[in-house]
């Protein structure tokens, strides 16, 4: 804690005095504590402890644009601060972005190289949106933008008459930044454990890769689309009992959603079909079955300055009986229903933002919180404190198994 309030203190007094070249360089810098709010018996008490210092900056030539944007961090409660893995985010560099975009043709444009991707229409719920996570950081109290790690990619639109197609290709799988043992402790298939969690990851260039396709285009106000994906499930999901390390089955993902006004609000609807490669007639038991997901939600101001948004979710497990006749442990719902629930409120010229985002699980009887309360001081300072609470009946649910690492975290943030 003396480091960080030492690095904010030099952060303050510090005045970037810059050439013309560098004055298209901005960026923050984000310090961060957080602390477990009850005892882990296999991790510490802190969950947070950092420093960092984004620097980005964007060069715009006449026949194509260039983006750098790169984290620079001090984190007291990593395992390993100086292994530099761009992968993982771990290590004292995090590049968030260095791609260079052009427009090869009049209805075609292109972005080639480290970049953040994102599509569908749910809030903090994902069916059709494939690209990598960062739940380490979602879950510890960080910026909510942390929760969308950078991919490696070759991104394509096309603006054909009849639609907008997108096109993103991974030469190497991306996988989520997933709970590890490094910061909470997780499920290990009979009891909570803080271990490090070995996999066996598809890590060959083009032969281990990934492809996602979006069209879409808007009819009298709805935007709707459809969605394709070829890859593998994102988090280490399978298991290999030979090796003992978890692995990524192969998958398939093809979905729709549509988005419009609806009663003064937003409405939106999602849905997809997770074709589980590997076993598509769900008799592995170390391997997920094939999924159909579901996701309609609602978006409305309540009143001036106060916006509120729910959505219902459901995973619906195919080839249940067959799970059944071969599950290891405890065995999961055919279907897996998740409740949410945002609140936001501005206050004082918007300079003070109260939000809540909760999920509860009925089925799995579980559940997440996160409470936050942002305050911007100036133009350039803003403070803040969140909380991540979890809870649930049994350890083997997905947020039943966080229960013991639920924290809060405090921040400041210098912005230039």
């Amino acid at each position: 804690m003396k480091k960080l309030i030492l690095a904010a203190i030099l952060i303050s007094s510090f005045e970037f005095q810059v050439s013309s070249f560098a004055q298209d360089i901005h960026g923050f810098a984000d310090a961060r504590y957080g602390l477990r709010t009850q005892n882990d018996p296999n991790k510490g008490d802190k969950t947070l402890e950092e420093l960092r210092l984004q620097l980005s900056s964007v060069w715009y030539q006449d026949l194509f644009t260039a983006t750098v944007r790169s984290d620079f961090l001090y984190d007291g409660v990593a395992n390993n601060q100086k292994r530099v893995d761009l992968e993982t985010g771990e290590g004292p560099v995090d590049l968030r972005e260095a791609n260079v975009q052009f427009t090869p043709i009049d209805w075609m444009d292109v972005k080639v190289g480290r970049q953040i991707l994102t599509w569908g229409t749910g809030d903090l719920l994902f069916i059709n949106d494939l690209f990598s996570k960062d739940w380490k950081s979602f879950f510890a109290g960080r910026d909510e933008e942390y929760l969308k790690a950078p991919s490696d990619a070759l991104f394509m639109s096309f603006y054909p008459s009849f639609a907008n197609i997108d096109v993103a290709y991974m030469p190497r799988f991306d996988a989520d930044r997933y709970i590890d043992g490094e910061r909470f402790s997780y499920w290990g298939g009979a009891a909570l454990t803080g271990a490090d969690l070995k996999t066996d990851k598809p890590e060959n260039w083009f032969s281990d890769d990934e492809i996602a396709v979006r069209v879409y285009r808007t009819f009298k106000g709805v935007e709707v689309a459809a969605y394709g994906y070829d890859g593998f499930w994102k988090t280490p999901q399978g298991f290999n009992p030979v090796s003992g390390k978890n692995t990524f089955p192969k998958l398939s993902v093809y979905g729709a959603s549509a988005r419009g006004a609806l009663a003064g609000g937003i409405a939106r609807l999602e849905g997809g079909y997770y074709n589980s490669r590997d076993d598509c007639d769900g008799t592995d038991p170390w391997i997920p079955n094939s999924q159909a997901r579901l996701l309609a939600g609602y978006e409305h101001e309540i009143v001036k300055n106060l916006t509120g948004s729910a959505q219902y979710y459901i995973e619906h497990m195919m080839n249940h009986d067959a799970y059944l006749a071969s599950v290891v442990g405890p065995a999961a719902d055919e279907n897996r229903h998740v409740v949410t629930l945002r609140l936001t409120q501005m206050l004082m010229n918007q300079n003070l933002i109260l939000s809540l985002f909760t999920y509860w699980s009925p089925s799995d009887q579980d559940g997440y919180i996160r409470p936050k309360v942002s305050y911007k001081l100036t133009d350039n300072w803003k403070v803040e404190m969140n909380g991540n609470f979890f809870f649930g009946k049994n350890d083997h649910t997905f947020f039943g198994q966080f229960a013991n690492d639920s924290n809060v975290a405090l921040a400041a943030r210098y912005s230039f």
